[in-house]
This record gives structure tokens, C-alpha cells and sequence, in this order.
């Protein structure tokens, strides 16, 4: 006789959210459930309107596998972008040009209501308090009206819990909105369809974000899954699953996770090394799921747009930040920098960040002195460029740039943490413009002076943050000198080189070994900076919002104390042999990373072509590798916090 207890104990556990145990691509969980998905989904490929459907509830389903019950927000998004779309075509039909901007200021007002209640309610909270000498704390008002209408007390109301990849999806439907005011695309007639395409579950929680004119066109194309297109698909799947279970959780755990919670045991070495290795982390983690999520929808007929490539060979942080997150580049070009005023002119926008950012400043810092600073730099440039009509656009390009790149920090979090480590990269995209144009004489005295003003600064008022900065100038200075030298040999490789390889290969300069040691070390120098930016970023992770701002402070304050100070070099080959497990996987995912483009190209279309049974065997081999770095607790994508 059937178990009728067993099976209802089992389809509850199967319907049921589980908070520590969310549905995550690495799990085994997962591809049951896929597998069956793409069972059904063999059924329905080729008639659209069920496919579509099928797909959009398939999504919730992982949705709320995921995150719960803040699948109600997801819901209410799609809903209300779906029905306000509408009206604002509808407007634009009728020529009705003031009604179409209120619908849109709508949807985007609705949107980023939500974004900011999940995502900075502490930090509002704290912000009130500060102001008015309140105690006020959190209060999920989302919970209380669960609570009122199932009349108990279901949900905690004193914690406002983030939804998974709130940001993500609610990006989405910003763009979707306003791509609708642009004309770009017209609205989705049908919710279904434009639910699974707000949803769509292998990039709903960590993206890429994906822009209507890119993905809405493909919901009315027949399916059609090529032999060479499932290879590719299930290449994408296992290097993101190696690049996820092997490097990113295996050296988070082993050693970068240890030394990040508690700085002040390990040596300066070991901080640093475990700096360096959490750039291999983040992104390995990040563009593990990005590659899981393109050949998990390359399987099903769809195709993501590509969100990372190889950014760590980047020459200079302008090019970096079009190979890292390139979906969230694309989107705040499109919708922040651009609506700034871009490279043309400042606007009303610029000023309201201006003054935002000051507020912010003031709030977190207690110190009007720094926010006054914030604003007078801020007057000054701008009137700088209204006396410098020659220079005016490039000026105005790089405040935009700047408030940008502090916008995209709060983006990952109201901390102190998140805003200096979007500044960092907001000053590191300027100071590339400006050395981008400057001649080889100013680039080796501005070094000079600034090298031989923190030798200054070390011993007039000593600290581990100017020994530390004092010794990364003098490498930069040593290396510019170089260069500078070689201009005068190679004047015509010289300028080409400082903008990588590329551009050389683009005027036909032929690659000498020193003009490549160029492009090397400008890539090495690009990698340090933005790996030293990654300090504030990772403190400011993985916290509790009511904590996260000043225990990352105290974490990277740890971090650069235990950096800057002399080193016992005679420590280091002990460590290194300690950790030469975590070490060597950290070097082979760097060596990996920077193989040549073509190479990379050539073993996937390679993989793809192999005979079906070949392929099965490397797949289970592959796999059978990869579950040998499990670790006991399944580690949660970096991402999903965002």
C-alpha cells in the first residue's frame, strides 16, 4: 500500500522555501529540476504561446525556491511595468508628450521605491536617527500586512530582508519602461510574455541584465537548437561550473573567507595574497553563474547577451569596465550617464547627485567639512569648464563619469564601503583620461612628484596606508620611466601601446617584445588598482545591513594595518608552502584567464564539434572533478546579495 505520508512529507519539502537551502546552480537539485523542465519544454518548443507561458511559471517557481515569498515583489513589478507600458504608448500614440512622461516617472518612481525600501532601509533609518537624535529601528511593513491579512504573526517585522536579486530584476523593468517612452520597443500585448521575459530563471537572480530590444524580439522566434549550439551550451555549463565549485568557493574557503574575518591574525603577506585571490574569486564566482546561465537558456532556443571578457587583461580601467559586468556598464550608460549629459553638458540630474552624494556624505561622515568639499570640487570644476570653453566636454564627461561610477557603488549598498570603492573607480576612469592625453615629460614628473610626496608624507605622518601607496607609486614611477625611455626609441609604438595592443594592431605597428612587455605591465598595473579598490567592496559584502557599515570599515582598516608595515619576508616560503593548494589554483585561473582570445575560441568550437558519446565522457569526467571541490556547505553566487 502507498505511503500516503511519505509522499505528502516529500512534495512538501519540494513546495516548501527553505531559507538555508535555496535552489542554486551548483546544487544537484537544480538539474533535476531543469531536467524535467526541459522535458516539458521538448513538448511545448514550437508553440510559443505555451512555451512562453510554461516557462514564466517555471520561473516563479525557481523564484520562490530562491527567495520566498518575495516572489510578491517580483509579481507586482511585472504587473505594474506590464500595465503602465501600456499607457505610456498609448500616450505617445496620441501625441500627449506631458502623460507620457508621468507614466514613466511612475514606473521608474514605483521601481525604485521598492529597490530602496529592500535595499536601503537601514541606511534611511540611520540616516533619521542621525538627524534627529531618534532611536527609531526597521519595521517590514510588507510583514506587518502578511501578518494583518493571515491574522498571526507569520513574519518578522523588526528585519527587512533583501529579495535575491532584487536589483537585477528591477533594472530590467526600468529599462523595459523607458525603452518603451524611447520607442526603442513597443509593449508586450501579452502579461505571460512579458512575465517570463522579467523572470526568465537562469539570469533572473544574478543577471546578465538583459534590455527588451535584445530579448523580447527572440519570445516569437521558432526554437531551433543546432548540433554545434548544444556543444557550445554545454561547454558555457561546465566552465561555469569549474570556474564557480573549483576556484571561487574552494579558495574563499581555504583561505580568502579566514583571513577577510579576521585580518589581525594573518600577516601582511598572506592579507595581500588573500586580496589578490579574492579578484580571482569575485570573478570566477560571478562569471561561473553568467556562463551556467548562458548555456542553461542556450539549451531552451535563447541567447544572453555575453557579460565578461577576460577583464583582468584589461590596459586601463576604462577598459575594464567595458569586459567586467558588461550588461551593467551597457545599462548605466544608457540610462545614467547618458541622461547626465554624457560627454555634451551637465544637467539638472548632475547637480541633484551632486548634492545627494554631499548629503550622504555628511550623513555618514558626520562632517560637514568633507560634504562642503564635495560641493565647492564640484563648483569649481564646473566653473573651471565654463572659463575653459575648449576644454568643457572633456571636464563635464568626467564629473558625469565620476557620478556614475558613485552611483553604481550604491547600487551594491548603502556603506561607506560601496561609495568609496565606487569613487575609487570613478577617479581611476578620470586620471586615465587625463594621462590618456598627457605627453611623456608631464607623465614622468606627475609620477615623480607624487612618489616623492608620500616618501614625504611616510615620514611626517606615518601610517600604513602612505607605505603601502608610496610603494605601488615608486613600481608605477620605475615603470613609467621605462616607457618614457622607450618613447624616445619607439616614438611612434610608444603613444599606440599606451592604449594596449589593439589599438596598435589597429594603425599597423608592428609587436616588438618590449612594445608587449608594455601592454603587460600597463594590464598588471590596471589589475593592482582595481584589485586594491576590491578591499572596500569585499568588507562591505556578506553583512548584516544593520552592521555592514562599520564592521567593513574596521575590516579594511585591519587589512591595510596589517598590509602597510614592514614585512618577515623569511614568513613568506613557509606560507606559501601551507597554502600551496589555494595558491597554485589561484595561478592556474590567472594563467587560464589570460590565454589568448583565439585560443579559448578555438578549444570551445572544438568541444562542441566532438562526437556525442566523446562529449558524454568528458562531461561526466568533468563533473566528477569538479564535485571534488564541494565543499560541506554549498557556498551562495557573490552576486545574489545584490
Amino acid at each position: 500500500m502507498m505511503d500516503l505520508s511519505g509522499i505528502s512529507s516529500f512534495l512538501a519539502k519540494i513546495f516548501s522555501f527553505d531559507p538555508n537551502s535555496p535552489l542554486l546552480f551548483t546544487q544537484f537539485y537544480f538539474w533535476a529540476f531543469f531536467a524535467l523542465v526541459f522535458a516539458v519544454f521538448a513538448l511545448v518548443k514550437n508553440r510559443k504561446f505555451l512555451r512562453n507561458a510554461f516557462l514564466f511559471f517555471v520561473s516563479l517557481f525557481f523564484y520562490y525556491k530562491t527567495s520566498g515569498l518575495s516572489i510578491l515583489i517580483l509579481m507586482f513589478v511585472t504587473c505594474s511595468d506590464f500595465l503602465i507600458s501600456h499607457r505610456i504608448f498609448a500616450a505617445g500614440e496620441k501625441g500627449k508628450t506631458g502623460l507620457k512622461r508621468f507614466w514613466l516617472i511612475l514606473s521608474v518612481t514605483i521601481d525604485l521605491f521598492l529597490l530602496f525600501y529592500f535595499k536601503y532601509a537601514y541606511f534611511l533609518t540611520d540616516v533619521v536617527n542621525t538627524i534627529f537624535g531618534s532611536s527609531f529601528k526597521v519595521y517590514d511593513v510588507f510583514a506587518a500586512a502578511g501578518n494583518m491579512i493571515g491574522g498571526g504573526d507569520y513574519f518578522r517585522v523588526d528585519k527587512i530582508v533583501l529579495p535575491v536579486g532584487i536589483s537585477f530584476f528591477i533594472f530590467q523593468v526600468i529599462s523595459y519602461s523607458v525603452d518603451v517612452y524611447r520607442g526603442d520597443v513597443k509593449p508586450v500585448r501579452n502579461i505571460l510574455d512579458f512575465g517570463f521575459y522579467v523572470s526568465f530563471f537562469p539570469q533572473l537572480v544574478a543577471g546578465p541584465i538583459v534590455r527588451a530590444s535584445e530579448f523580447i524580439p527572440q519570445l516569437y522566434k521558432k526554437f531551433f537548437l543546432g548540433r554545434k549550439q548544444f556543444g557550445i551550451a554545454v561547454f558555457w555549463i561546465l566552465n561555469g561550473l569549474a570556474k564557480k565549485i573549483i576556484l571561487s568557493d574552494y579558495i574563499a574557503v581555504n583561505f580568502i573567507d579566514r583571513v577577510f574575518d579576521n585580518p589581525l591574525l594573518f600577516t601582511g603577506f598572506e592579507n595581500l595574497a588573500a586580496l589578490f585571490g579574492y579578484s580571482l574569486q569575485v570573478y570566477a564566482d560571478f562569471s561561473g553563474y553568467t556562463d551556467i546561465a548562458i548555456g542553461v537558456a542556450m539549451l531552451m532556443g535563447f541567447y544572453l547577451p555575453q557579460n565578461f571578457n577576460s577583464p583582468y587583461k584589461a590596459p586601463n580601467p576604462q577598459h575594464f569596465w567595458r569586459r567586467w559586468h558588461m550588461s551593467l556598464s551597457r545599462w548605466l550608460k544608457a540610462y545614467l550617464y547618458i541622461p547626465l549629459g554624457g560627454n555634451r553638458n551637465s544637467t539638472f540630474a548632475t547637480w541633484f547627485c551632486i548634492g545627494l552624494f554631499a548629503a550622504i556624505v555628511l550623513i555618514l561622515s558626520g562632517n560637514w567639512i568633507v560634504s562642503l568639499c564635495l560641493v565647492l570640487f564640484a563648483v569649481g570644476v564646473v566653473m573651471f569648464a565654463r572659463f575653459r570653453p575648449d576644454s568643457r566636454k572633456k571636464i563635464i564627461a568626467n564629473l558625469n563619469r565620476f557620478i556614475t561610477m558613485l552611483l553604481g557603488g550604491m547600487w551594491h549598498g548603502a556603506s561607506w564601503n560601496f561609495i568609496i570603492w565606487g569613487g575609487l573607480n570613478g577617479i581611476g576612469l578620470i586620471l586615465y583620461q587625463f594621462w590618456k592625453n598627457m605627453g611623456w615629460w608631464a607623465r614622468m614628473t606627475l609620477v615623480g612628484l607624487v612618489t616623492g610626496l608620500l616618501a614625504l608624507m611616510m615620514n611626517v605622518a606615518p601610517a600604513p596606508v602612505w607605505n603601502m601607496l608610496f610603494v605601488w607609486m615608486a613600481v608605477l614611477c620605475l615603470g613609467t620611466f621605462v616607457r618614457f625611455i622607450f618613447h624616445f626609441i619607439r616614438p611612434d609604438a610608444a603613444g599606440a601601446y599606451a592604449s594596449g595592443l589593439d589599438a596598435a594592431r589597429a594603425k599597423g605597428i608592428p609587436q616588438t617584445f618590449v612594445s608587449r612587455l608594455g601592454n603587460v605591465w600597463a594590464v598588471v598595473q590596471t589589475f593592482t588598482f582595481i584589485t586594491f579598490t576590491r578591499l572596500f567592496f569585499r568588507s562591505g559584502s556578506n553583512l548584516d545591513p544593520a552592521t555592514a557599515n562599520e564592521t567593513a570599515w574596521h575590516t579594511a582598516k585591519n587589512m591595510f594595518h596589517q598590509i602597510g608595515p614592514s614585512w618577515t619576508l623569511s614568513q613568506i616560503p613557509a606560507i606559501c608552502h601551507e597554502y600551496r593548494s589555494v595558491f597554485l589554483l589561484v595561478l592556474l585561473g590567472m594563467v587560464i584567464h589570460w590565454l589568448p582570445a583565439r585560443w579559448k575560441r578555438w578549444y570551445r568550437i572544438n568541444f562542441s564539434m566532438l562526437p556525442m558519446p566523446v562529449m558524454a565522457v568528458i562531461v561526466v569526467a568533468v563533473v566528477f572533478l569538479v564535485y571534488q571541490f564541494i565543499t560541506a556547505d554549498l557556498q551562495a553566487f557573490i552576486y545574489f546579495q545584490f
